[in-house]
């Protein structure tokens, strides 16, 4: 038998497909809207599956509040950028590639210090974005959260069979391991 659980975690944030590209033959228009600055309110459900049960579960759901913590500490409400994006330059004006404070799950954020002396205003808007090495579409987002979540959980000997990632109700992504 193979059991599986799952637990679903809400937050909001905003990014830029600046990849995007439209089959003339598939869509009705020709609007490349993911290419705007633009916000969601994301839903991502981690499935977690076990062939054994340890004291009658695949692991306890409070062993996921640490991806809620995660999404609230370092997505909720902030903007997610790849660092390739040709706006980098437009939208960190103060910053280049190099100046940026690199954290183990894989992403970015702006040294603050080296603009303390700048208006609030400018330090709430660098302190505002998320830097990755992709492109934030929700199936990229689903592999980074899956994988984010396997190397937290691979210290209780649990399976991240899969991610969910939901941008709006009804546009979803599924990446399994």
């Amino acid at each position: 038998m193979t059991w599986k659980i799952s637990k679903s975690f809400d937050f909001c944030y905003g990014h830029r497909v600046w990849s995007q590209e439209l089959n003339p033959d598939f869509s009705l228009d020709s609007c490349l809207k993911c290419r705007h600055l633009h916000g969601h309110q994301g839903q991502v459900i981690i499935y977690l599956e076990s062939s054994k049960l340890e004291n009658g579960m695949v692991t306890d759901f409070k062993h996921l509040n640490w991806f809620k913590a995660f999404l609230d500490d370092v997505l909720d409400h902030k903007f997610i950028i790849d660092i390739n994006d040709p706006l980098f330059e437009t939208l960190l004006p103060h910053y280049n590639k190099t100046e940026l404070i690199e954290f183990e799950q894989g992403y970015k954020m702006v040294d603050l210090t080296k603009i303390k002396d700048e208006p609030n205003h400018i330090r709430e808007m660098y302190e505002g974005y998320v830097l990755v090495d992709f492109v934030p579409t929700s199936e990229n987002l689903s592999a980074w959260f899956l994988e984010i979540a396997q190397e937290k959980m691979n210290k209780l000997n649990i399976k991240v069979a899969s991610v969910e990632f939901a941008e709006t109700p009804k546009s979803k992504s599924h990446v399994y391991a």
